[in-house]
């Protein structure tokens, strides 16, 4: 069984048809990236997937004791409120200290419990929310743009920690990324989406397909060429064999966005 599939979703915010019929699954253990210009559904879906957004029509089906950890896009905190990391992980119930002291070693901050979280960088508070996620030792860690705001090295530190955490906990790892670099070194699998699955499978596949290439420009095979050369590890085939085009991206949508390829 799946962690966490949808058959038939579809998400209406007033009369506007965010998601339409997406059919989408995550098994254990699986890296999966969903990329997909702006406005086109992929923080509504992961929203649907954690029971945060209603289907309109369709259904989400989880895992029985399904436990998700979620890194959101951003989170602010008053700066000149005296709070440590340590307290703030303890929000809102009391964490013992070994579990505090195992959730930032997963993290890669294992000294830093009793800083200040209006002193951290941006990589660490980012670091800090992923600890926090992984509190409750998820089967399913969902990040949400989790590097936006971080420049590129810090990015790509970030996401080489979480492919550890997939190695060490054994979840499986659901990612929003505008880096195309970081969807071709640390993915098995991405999703495109713009309203409704375009095409999925393997990152190579995904990146020949004519929907990939409409939304992203052909610049991206250099990108490609790099990932296929330095890669040294296989990906886990997609699941149900999803390496083929679907519907062709941005047609029967009342909206055009325009996206580049990077940000």
């Amino acid at each position: 069984m799946s962690l966490v599939e949808t058959r038939g979703l579809t998400v209406r915010i007033g009369r506007n048809r965010i998601l339409d019929h997406v059919d989408f699954a995550i098994e254990k253990g699986e890296i999966v990236t969903i990329v997909g210009p702006n406005g086109s559904g992929k923080s509504t879906l992961l929203r649907a997937l954690i029971g945060a957004v209603a289907p309109s029509e369709g259904e989400v089906t989880r895992a029985p004791g399904l436990r998700i950890g979620y890194v959101p896009q951003r989170l602010h905190i008053d700066p000149t409120l005296p709070m440590t990391v340590g307290r703030f992980l303890s929000l809102p119930r009391r964490q013992s200290a070994v579990d505090l002291r195992m959730a930032l070693e997963a993290a890669g901050l294992p000294d830093l419990g009793g800083r200040q979280m209006g002193d951290l960088s941006g990589g660490q508070f980012q670091r800090v929310l992923l600890a926090r996620a992984l509190m409750e030792k998820p089967d399913l860690l969902i990040l949400d743009e989790a590097t936006q705001g971080l420049d590129q090295p810090g990015s790509a530190a970030f996401y080489r920690r979480i492919e550890e955490v997939r190695q060490e906990m054994g979840c499986a790892v659901l990612m929003v990324s505008h880096e195309l670099h970081v969807v071709m070194s640390a993915s098995d699998r991405v999703v495109c989406l713009n309203g409704h699955v375009c095409c999925e499978g393997q990152p190579e596949h995904v990146a020949q397909a004519e929907e990939y290439r409409a939304l992203f420009g052909s610049g991206t095979q250099g990108a490609l060429a790099l990932y296929r050369h330095d890669h040294d590890h296989e990906h886990a085939g997609c699941v149900g064999g999803h390496d083929h085009a679907h519907d062709g991206c941005g047609h029967g949508h009342d909206q055009e966005h325009q996206y580049g390829a990077t940000r």
